[in-house]
């Protein structure tokens, strides 16, 4: 089995009200280990992530555990960097064996190709973002940004990103859809069988002649996933997942 999440924005709430959504994390990793072939995380696992040359967000320490111990299973892990997670350096490289990628990636699995992103820029009217993923991306910007103490780094990462989060939420994206347009094309033109990205915050299947669009949602309120068994594709509630593999224990 080869399964998707994205935008899971771990530390988006205070942190007693963020536990329980990191609790939900951690029971659908223990659930999924027994018969995960590859995990993609596509982007926003956290809601804001700056590492330094000694120093992590400590909030995450059990997500981090869990992803070691997915490691230590075998089970294969590609990350993809999203807009709330822009600030990793080394320590996935250097701790998990996991790079993180900073672009989209195609993959193929059982014959089928697989585009891969988070979504970010490929939204009608996201001009302004493009050129403030560029600045912050930018290894002198990240540079400059570590050299403040981290207590200052992070807590300005949190609420940038929570800032970013409410524009985009509350942004008006027109008639039409820039994300699934270039899923589309993907398809049609590039003969992808399946676009997955997340970013916008809205679970969506869209089937087309030759493939699929699929968005991933998010885990603030609904948490979704997708999974690939090798011959079907589907999108599934993260809860009602968990609730029947609880009933099968």
């Amino acid at each position: 089995m080869i399964y998707f999440i994205s935008d899971v924005h771990l530390g988006v709430l205070p942190r007693p009200e963020d536990s329980p959504r990191e609790e939900i994390l951690l029971a659908f990793l223990d659930k999924i280990a027994p018969d995960c072939k590859k995990l993609y995380i596509l982007g926003d696992l956290f809601d804001y992530w700056f590492e330094y040359k000694s120093v992590i967000p400590k909030y995450f320490y059990r997500t981090l555990t869990k992803i070691k111990e997915l490691k230590d299973r075998n089970i294969e892990i590609e990350y993809l960097m999203g807009n709330h997670d822009f600030g990793h350096v080394d320590f996935f490289r250097n701790e998990f064996a996991i790079e993180i990628h900073k672009d989209d990636i195609i993959r193929e699995h059982d014959g089928k190709k697989f585009y891969l992103s988070h979504g970010d820029g490929k939204s009608n009217k996201d001009n302004g973002y493009k050129i403030l993923k560029k600045i912050l991306r930018n290894p002198i910007s990240l540079s400059i940004f570590l050299k403040f103490h981290p207590d200052c780094g992070i807590s300005v990462a949190s609420s940038t990103s929570k800032k970013s989060r409410s524009y985009t939420d509350a942004k008006n994206y027109g008639k039409t859809e820039g994300m699934e347009e270039f899923a589309e094309s993907q398809i049609n033109n590039h003969a992808m069988d399946f676009v997955i990205m997340g970013h916008r915050h809205l679970a969506v299947v869209n089937e087309y002649d030759k493939g699929t669009y699929i968005n991933l949602g998010e885990w603030i309120r609904q948490p979704h996933y997708a999974v690939w068994d090798g011959n079907k594709m589907t999108l599934n509630h993260v809860l009602d997942f968990l609730k029947v593999e609880t009933k099968n224990d």
